[in-house]
C-alpha cells in the first residue's frame, strides 16, 4: 500500500505541477467563496507551498466577515491545532516550514479548506503521507459538524478510485476550476457540474 502510494504521489505531483502556471484558478477560486457562503463558524485554509493553488485571495476576502484560521503542525503522528490569521499579522516558520500566524491564538474550525496531491470521485485525497487532516478530522468530527473542502486543480482528478485506509478520512466536497465534486455524486464526470 505505502509503495502503490508513493507512486500514486510522485504521479500526482507532476500532474498539480503542470496545470500550475498553466491553469487559471480564478474560476475554483470563485466557486470556492460561493461554497462557504454556505456554511458557518471559523474557516482553517492552508498557506500555499510548491504548487498548491493559493487561497489567499479567499482568504482575504472572508476575514471582514468570518473568522480566519491557518493549521499548525506538530511532528508526524500528531493532529493539527489552528491560529487565527488576519492580514498583515507576523508570521513564522512551524517545523515543516510553512508558513503560520505568530501569534498564537487558538481556533477551532467548522470548515477546513484542504490542500492535496489528488483525489478521486468518491471525494477521497491523496496528500502527502502524514496524515495530519485525517488524524484531525477523525478528532474534530465527533464533536460538531465539522466540513472539509479539497481544493485542486481538475488535473489532480485520478479516474481510478485511490487507495483508501481505515483512518482514510473523506472530504464533504473538492472543488476545482471546472466545478464542484461531491461524493454522492459518484461519477468521476461529476466535477464538470457548475452547481454550487
Amino acid at each position: 500500500m505505502n509503495r502503490d502510494k508513493d507512486t500514486l504521489r510522485r504521479i500526482a505531483r507532476e500532474r498539480r505541477a503542470s496545470a500550475h502556471g498553466n491553469v487559471d484558478p480564478a474560476p475554483a477560486l470563485e466557486r470556492l467563496k460561493g461554497l462557504l457562503s454556505g456554511t458557518d463558524g471559523p474557516v482553517s485554509f492552508y498557506w500555499p507551498i510548491r504548487t498548491e493553488i493559493d487561497p489567499r485571495p479567499v482568504m482575504l476576502a472572508l476575514q471582514a466577515s468570518r473568522t480566519v484560521c491557518l493549521p499548525v503542525t506538530h511532528g508526524r503522528d500528531a493532529a493539527l491545532t489552528f491560529r487565527r490569521w488576519h492580514e498583515g499579522m507576523d508570521m513564522e516558520k512551524d517545523g515543516f516550514g510553512v508558513s503560520i500566524p505568530a501569534l498564537d491564538e487558538p481556533v477551532t474550525p467548522r470548515v477546513l479548506v484542504v490542500p492535496m496531491l489528488a483525489f478521486d470521485s468518491r471525494c477521497h485525497r491523496l496528500g502527502y503521507g502524514a496524515g495530519h487532516y485525517d488524524r484531525t478530522l477523525a478528532a474534530l468530527r465527533p464533536h460538531a459538524r465539522v466540513v472539509a473542502i479539497g481544493l485542486a486543480y481538475a488535473a489532480q482528478h485520478s479516474d481510478a478510485d485511490l487507495p483508501v485506509e481505515a483512518t482514510d478520512q473523506p472530504l464533504d466536497a473538492i472543488v476545482t476550476e471546472f466545478g464542484i465534486v461531491r461524493p454522492e455524486n459518484g461519477s468521476s464526470l461529476a466535477w464538470q457540474a457548475d452547481d454550487v
